[in-house]
């Protein structure tokens, strides 16, 4: 049971990289769409880039922000408010390195 319970966990927080992948993904296939109106490839490439990145950023953003505003999804996900794994935070902060 206690693997199931790991499994299903880390299965969770691997599930948001390919969301993240995912939404980068089409946003830059739309990007790549709407490049073929441009007469300059150049910017055509740039317009890909462009909503490629926008819509991998916005997923990752709108993610942490629901993640901080749902109590259950941090239950679900064993997480603090900000996002940090409940298990990182027990251990306390890495120590310092020496000079």
């Amino acid at each position: 049971m206690r693997a199931k319970i790991i499994l299903l966990r880390a299965s969770g927080w691997l599930l948001t990289p390919f969301v993240a992948l995912a939404a980068s993904f089409f946003g830059a296939l739309l990007g790549t769409v709407l490049a073929a109106l441009l007469p300059n490839p150049i910017h055509g490439v740039a317009l890909t880039v462009v909503l490629g990145g926008a819509a991998g950023y916005l997923t990752v953003h709108y993610w942490l922000r629901a993640l901080r505003h749902s109590p259950r999804l941090q239950h679900a996900l064993h997480v603090l408010p900000d996002g940090t794994p409940e298990a990182a935070a027990a251990e306390g902060p890495p120590p310092e390195a020496e000079p």
